[in-house]
């Protein structure tokens, strides 16, 4: 593909959106960026542009919150995420590119719509703790759509959210987890020959906005209202999954 400076005008903001989400907020919104490039880029090109990027942030932002996350229930999602992403890597090649925008688009609305229900937020933090069995379901979940569009972020949020952890138990958390199912994703992303000489070349200039991204975020994390950045990511999400949708459809 033909790289100009409006290719740069998505990725670096997108990038960067990533790292700051990742490294203060959760790994909840961080597909946005995902979901955004695939307005410009081919759904495959996008994954395979991105998951080198995720992988770094990931490294960067695991020393600060080392040993802060809920072990277990890092386990039990890993117990599940791991046959979910052997389940996206069988089915990855059955879905083209228009199934894979209209996917990605409605898992992102879909995402907004769960977490702008108050009733149903409402009913989760009500309720017990959730059992420990359904971290393996949702890490299934998670590593099935981490696999085929880097949204694994909100069935695992749902666990986890579910669990009772703590601001920093929940972004620690999703750290591991997410940084070891992105580590696991490389080698069947490049059996699979999504990994290209140019794709690794556009990681090696995006990599310090990925980095960047990733010290704002660990920064803000005790700084910035959650509802402020979500709201704001909500609002992103809603605008890119309807556009993918509409994309893949006509």
């Amino acid at each position: 593909m033909e790289i100009s400076e409006y290719f740069f005008v998505f990725t670096i903001p997108a990038v960067m959106f990533a790292g700051i989400s990742k490294g203060g907020f959760g790994s909840g919104a961080a597909f946005a960026s995902s979901s955004f490039l695939a307005i410009i880029l081919d759904p495959g090109f996008a994954l395979a542009l991105m998951l080198p990027l995720l992988m770094l942030i990931d490294l960067a932002s695991l020393r600060p919150y080392w040993g802060r996350w809920k072990l277990r229930e890092s386990l039990l999602l890993l117990a599940g995420g791991l046959p979910g992403l052997a389940m996206g890597t069988l089915l990855y090649r059955s879905v083209d590119a228009d199934a894979m925008r209209v996917l990605i688009g409605v898992i992102s609305v879909g995402f907004v719509a769960w977490q702008m229900s108050t009733a149903l937020r409402k009913r989760l933090a009500d309720r017990p703790p959730m059992p420990e069995w359904a971290g393996a379901l949702a890490g299934g979940v998670a590593g099935f759509t981490s696999f085929v569009s880097h949204a694994g972020g909100p069935p695992a949020a749902v666990y986890m959210l579910g669990r009772r952890m703590s601001k920093t138990e929940y972004q620690a958390s999703s750290v591991l987890v997410f940084g070891i199912l992105n580590s696991a994703k490389f080698i069947p992303y490049a059996f699979l020959g999504l990994f290209t000489l140019e794709t690794l070349k556009l990681d090696l200039m995006l990599a310090p906005f990925a980095l960047l991204g990733a010290w704002i975020g660990i920064s803000l994390h005790d700084k910035i209202p959650e509802k402020f950045f979500f709201s704001m990511t909500y609002v992103f999400l809603t605008c890119t999954g309807l556009k993918l949708i509409w994309d893949g459809l006509t």
